[in-house]
Formats: structure tokens, C-alpha cells, sequence
């Protein structure tokens, strides 16, 4: 990216993990003089030189020439170039992106999450769900909302069902309580109504500009704590601790997934460093490779199959809510459980994986934050009429951000892939747990780096926000470390004085979670 400013022209270029982390920009700097010959210019040159060290302040030491790669120039050499229709609709060259970089990063985070197809299908099926018809369900909501989100919103933000409240809805509704599916995805559907009336009338938006800065911050540190135990806790190097002591124990740390893992986290690493574009997802196909011919759990069971709506004995999902039966005081709770969640969950996620993508305008809002809002709650209406499980953005967008995501063409990537998955089911379950799991750790141990966002000069501020951090991974849940984040910082700004600072929307947020949690109606 080639830019100039006054006489000196700076290059800098930007690796694609830093846009999700703390930013490092390299520059070389050739300075062109002339000799004044009259006193206004020699003035003038003054001026431009203090301008000239300004800017040479705020620029970290400079690169050398020799360090970047043939494919930085091409890649830079099309931000400049920009143009072309896609370009333009998405804004692709005007953030600092090209559409190679991020057609790359959205087959990323389609690797990293595509995880759900099976996952979901898995857990509603023991709840006496059809697993073939949930698994269209599951393609078709994650196509439909990241194309919205991608289209629509313009933002690197991938929708899918979200796999905490797809829990919930086979363990705590149908096998907890005794509900058919048919009245399960009623609530489902009744959730997603709830949901985008939030998020239209603009509640939602209200929730986030209230969010506290320290708890802002601390979701995004949790989130990343909470992506490094899920994955690690997938390929086995973090276990639950069956005997007495610590809850969480070292794993198999021989076992062929964990070393898998290591290694690719480390080959991240590495590739990162050298800048190597779509670095993530050479690490997660090498590693599937390495699976196919040495893992006898990896197989290869053909290309093609045709999506089934229904198998035999099973009647179809798509359109069988039963909204009347959902509607009952009994299933009520569960609902606005749902609803409670998600708003937290979801929201919580978008401003985390929006800040990693630097769409965060000067006053702290998301870029097309009320599209990308509705987009995320539409599509939960659309999975309960399909027989899916309630949709959410899902965080593990964070990891095509860290390819270098900026806009929305890579969500609309994932959800043509996700079409795409609907006949190439086979294809899909060659990616083992190892190979993305070293992404997930990746893109957790940057967004750490939100730590140095906290302001330690206000104690009560800062505190507040490693609270929320702290327990969102102690807790496996993200809406109670934002309520502990939210109860601690007004308790704590009362204690200490300090009430002027707080406002009403924040006191009303604390109040509403500790109601809900002391209520019981937490997920």
C-alpha cells in the first residue's frame, strides 16, 4: 500500500494477523529535497519537515526494501488499482483489503466452523431430530445468514447455528423437558422474532453503546481465552480432570492430534511472520492432508452427495414449528432464556470480531452495526423454518479476520461454500479437529492482545473488564462474564464514589442480568 505524504513517501504494509491484534506497520522512507533558493521556501520546507517528523512519530521502525515478498507488491499493486464492480460494492480496496485476500480468508473461516455441520446434526439427533434434515437446515441458515451478513451488512461476520443455544435446545428443552421438536423449534422461531424486534427497534444497538469500555475489552480477551480451552480441549490437550483437584488437566500430550496441533500452531507462527498470505489455511489443508494419509480416522468417502430433506421414517423439518404449543407458560422461560443469550452472546460477538476487522468507527460503533444486528436475529427465524437450531454470528469469523477479512465478500464466501457443502457433505468431513484447531488457538492468543486496551489508570474500569475475561472461560459462557463484568463495574464505581460515571443504560443492563441470573434463567 503505497501512500504519499507531502515529500516523503512512506511504504507500509500491513500483515493480515495484525489487523485482528495489535497493528505493526513497517515503513521505508526516501526523502526528496531541493534546494530552496528564496526564503519562502526554505520556510515552507520547515513546515513540511515538521509534518514529516509527526508522521515519522507515529510510524513504528522502518522495513527494508528486501523483506517484502513479490506477492506483497502484487497484493499492494491492487489496492492501488482498485476498481471493478465487486471491489466498489464491497469497499474492498477503500479498507485496505484485495479480493484475493479476502476470497482466502473467507474459505479460512468456512474451514474453521464448517465443524457445525456435523456437530449440530449430532446433538439435535439425539434429541430424536432427523440428522439428515437438520444437516441441510445447518447449510442452508449458515448460507443464508453470512450472505446476508456478507451482502447486506458488509461485514467479515459468519452466521451459523450457534452451538450453545443448539445445546440448550436439544438437551434442556426436548430432553430436559419433554418437548417435541415440532414445539422446540417453535421456540426457536419465537426466539428469532423476539430477537430481530430487538434488534430493529434498535435495542440492541442501545446495549452495545452502553457497553462499558473495560467490558468491551474483556469480551474480546474472553472470547479468545475461551476459543484456546475449546481447542484445546478438542484435539485433547486440555482435559477435564476426572479426580479430585484442579477442574482441567493435561491431555494425551503425545497423542497424535495434539502434536498435530502444536505443530501447526507453531507453522502459523511462523508463516504469519513471514507475512505469507492465507498462512492459516495453508496450515489447516497441510494438515488434513497429514490426516488423510496417516490418520486411519481421516477417510476419503467420495465428492458428491445429494442433500436429503428427510429420511425414511422421518417426516420433513421444514416448516414443522409448532409456534402454538411454544407459546404454552411452561415453554415460555425457555424463550426469553433463548432470547436473553443470544442478544448477549451474539452481540458480544460482533463487537469483538468487528473491532478485530478495525471496522469500528470514531465514536465506537460498528460499521453498518444495524444491518449486521438484524442479519444475525432474521436468520434464526429462517433456521426454526428449516429445522435448525437458533443462528448466531459465530466467533470463529475471527479466524478469516486473522487471514485478513476486512469486508463482507469473505462472509458471503462462507455462505456459498456452505451451498457448496450441501453436495459435497463427503468432502467436508475430511478436515479433522487437529487442523483447525491450531487456527482457533491462533486467533485466541491474538485477541489477548486487547489487554493492552484497558485503561489501568481506571482501576474500577479495568477491573471490571478482566472480570468479565476472566469468567467468560471459568464460566464456559459468555453472557456471564458480561453480567459479572457489568454487576462488578456499577457495584464498584458505587463503592468507590464514582457514581457520576456511570449512566443509565449501564445500571439498567447490570440490573437486567442479575434478575435473569437470580431468576434462573440462565443458559
Amino acid at each position: 500500500m503505497l501512500r504519499s505524504v507531502h515529500l516523503v513517501f512512506v511504504l507500509t504494509e500491513s500483515s493480515p494477523a495484525a489487523d485482528c491484534g495489535s497493528t505493526q506497520n513497517y515503513t521505508d522512507e526516501t526523502t526528496l529535497t531541493t534546494a530552496p533558493r528564496e526564503a519562502n521556501m526554505r520556510a515552507e520546507t520547515s513546515r513540511f519537515s515538521a509534518l514529516i517528523k509527526e508522521q515519522l512519530m507515529m510510524e513504528s521502525p522502518a522495513r527494508p526494501l528486501g523483506d517484502i515478498t513479490n506477492i506483497d507488491r502484487e497484493e499492494g499493486s491492487e489496492i492501488a488499482r482498485g476498481g471493478g464492480a465487486v471491489d466498489r460494492f464491497f469497499g474492498i480496496s477503500a479498507r485496505g483489503s484485495t479480493q484475493r485476500r479476502e476470497v482466502v480468508a473467507g474459505v479460512t473461516t468456512f474451514l474453521a466452523m464448517v465443524y457445525s455441520v456435523f456437530v449440530v446434526p449430532g446433538m439435535l439427533g439425539k434429541a430424536g431430530f432427523d440428522t439428515s434434515a437438520v444437516f441441510v437446515a445447518v447449510c442452508l441458515t449458515t448460507a443464508f445468514g453470512s450472505l446476508l451478513m456478507g451482502i447486506w451488512a458488509r461485514l467479515p461476520i459468519a452466521i451459523g447455528c450457534a452451538i450453545s443455544l443448539t445445546a440448550f435446545t436439544a438437551f434442556g428443552l426436548v430432553l430436559g423437558k419433554g418437548l417435541s421438536p415440532a414445539v422446540a423449534l417453535g421456540a426457536v422461531f419465537l426466539m428469532g422474532v423476539v430477537f430481530t424486534a430487538i434488534s430493529v427497534t434498535g435495542v440492541r444497538s442501545w446495549i452495545l453503546r452502553n457497553l462499558p469500555t473495560g467490558v468491551a475489552h474483556g469480551t474480546g480477551i474472553g472470547i479468545g481465552l475461551f476459543l484456546l480451552l475449546i481447542a484445546s480441549n478438542e484435539v485433547g490437550l486440555i482435559m477435564k480432570n476426572p479426580g479430585a483437584g484442579m477442574p482441567v488437566s493435561l491431555g494425551h500430550i503425545t497423542a497424535f492430534p495434539v502434536l498435530m496441533s502444536i505443530l501447526g500452531l507453531a507453522a502459523i507462527f511462523g508463516l504469519e511472520r513471514r507475512r505469507v498470505p492465507g498462512g492459516i489455511l495453508l496450515v489447516v489443508v497441510a494438515l488434513s492432508v497429514i490426516g488423510l494419509i496417516f490418520d486411519p480416522s481421516v477417510r476419503f468417502h467420495g465428492i458428491f452427495a445429494l442433500p436429503s430433506l428427510a429420511t425414511p421414517g422421518h417426516a420433513s423439518l421444514i416448516g414443522a414449528m409448532d409456534v402454538k404449543g411454544a407459546l404454552s407458560m411452561a415453554v415460555l422461560p425457555s424463550v426469553l432464556a433463548l432470547v436473553m443469550t443470544a442478544v448477549f452472546d451474539a452481540t458480544g460477538t460482533i463487537r469483538a470480531v468487528a473491532g478485530q476487522a478495525g471496522q469500528i468507527d470514531g465514536n465506537g460503533r460498528i460499521v453498518n452495526g444495524g444491518r449486521a444486528l438484524t442479519a444475525d436475529s432474521v436468520s434464526s427465524i429462517f433456521s426454526a423454518c428449516f429445522g435448525g437450531a437458533p443462528a448466531a454470528a459465530y466467533i470463529e469469523s475471527s479466524v478469516g479476520v486473522a487471514a485478513g477479512a476486512k469486508t463482507g465478500l469473505a462472509a458471503a464466501v462462507v455462505g456459498a461454500l456452505f451451498l457448496a457443502v450441501m453436495f459435497l457433505s463427503p468432502l467436508a468431513g475430511l478436515v479433522p479437529s487437529y487442523a483447525t484447531a491450531p487456527a482457533l488457538m491462533y486467533v485466541g492468543l491474538l485477541m489477548l492482545g486487547n489487554v493492552s486496551k484497558l485503561h489501568m489508570d481506571d482501576t474500577v474500569d479495568a477491573m471490571s473488564g478482566l472480570v468479565c475475561a476472566v469468567f467468560i472461560v471459568l464460566s464456559a459462557n459468555i453472557v456471564t462474564g458480561i453480567m459479572l463484568g457489568f454487576c462488578t463495574l456499577v457495584i464498584g464505581r458505587i463503592v468507590a464514589g464514582e457514581y457520576r460515571k456511570l449512566n443509565v443504560g449501564t445500571v439498567a443492563i447490570a440490573l437486567v442480568l442479575a434478575v435473569f441470573y437470580l431468576g434462573g434463567w440462565a443458559i
